[in-house]
């Protein structure tokens, strides 16, 4: 009985955390994504944080109920979403690494920031921003986050040689400016003053002093997504493989709970069997 209160208590426990953690989660989905100083894009990423809320919600509950009043049937479900959860957890985290294992930017000299190429990244990731209908919303969402009015306002005081010393990422240098190989005149951060002159790199043609434009037709913009994407995936893959860990962990405990209730269930059936 010692190992049985054990395993089921730990599992009513860990889930009762669970729901707890579900309950704020889902809070902040609803109350920012009816927020009506919230643009189209960031309430595009609130949607996913109600999902989560709903669904761990659920199935914490499915799992305290069914670990603490002991019903085997419930905690049966509990175990099946879990082993799906693993094993979704294991697919999109070894998918994450091999997406993300090509591509990075190129280092130029005497300069603090790099340079992208689409062509160094995944084709799957190269084909999700070549469509025109996601890269027409990246565009949007990159317009709305004001991200090169920020670069220029911070940087605006700066020199030339000031500015090319500057850390930028991957979207500051692959959307908010030209290339370096365009050799346009520095005007400030966001505003340079094309050359005559025949150029080999098409960015150089798609750029625009319009805030609105910018560099946001260029396919360094595209790289710089993908390398800001790619940089995001690695850090939840790596968080991803600590979640699975606990998650396997969990499941065990769980695998244990509902062996000791069936079995526990057995012998007082066994039990009320004898005269």
């Amino acid at each position: 009985m010692s190992s049985f209160r054990l395993s089921n208590d730990a599992v009513g426990m860990l889930n009762l955390v669970t729901f707890l953690f579900s309950i704020p989660i889902l809070l902040v989905g609803i109350l920012l994504g009816n927020d009506p100083a919230v643009t189209d894009c960031e309430r595009f990423l609130y949607k996913p944080l109600i999902l989560v809320g709903v669904f761990l919600m659920l199935l914490s509950l499915t799992g305290f109920i069914g670990a603490c009043c002991r019903v085997p049937g419930l905690l049966w479900v509990y175990l099946v979403f879990m082993f799906f959860l693993i094993l979704a957890g294991v697919v999109f985290t070894i998918f994450a690494f091999v997406v993300t294992n090509k591509g990075a930017g190129q280092l130029l000299s005497g300069k603090g920031y790099k340079e992208y190429r689409l062509g160094d990244y995944s084709n799957w990731l190269q084909k999700r921003v070549n469509n025109d209908g996601n890269w027409n919303k990246i565009k949007s969402c990159l317009a709305e986050s004001k991200i090169c009015t920020d670069l220029n306002y911070r940087f605006h005081n700066d020199t030339h040689e000031e500015f090319q010393k500057e850390p930028l990422n991957g979207l500051q240098s692959g959307c908010c400016k030209p290339s370096n190989e365009c050799d346009f005149m520095y005007g400030s951060p966001t505003f340079w003053i094309e050359e005559n002159g025949v150029y080999k790199n098409p960015d150089c043609k798609a750029w625009d002093n319009d805030h609105n434009v910018l560099c946001f037709d260029c396919q360094s913009c595209k790289a710089g997504v993908l390398d800001n994407i790619q940089n995001s995936w690695k850090k939840v893959g790596r968080i991803n493989v600590i979640c699975l860990i606990l998650l396997i962990l969990v499941y065990s405990v769980g695998c244990c709970a509902f062996r000791n209730i069936m079995t526990d269930d057995h012998t007082d059936y066994r039990r009320g069997l004898q005269p």
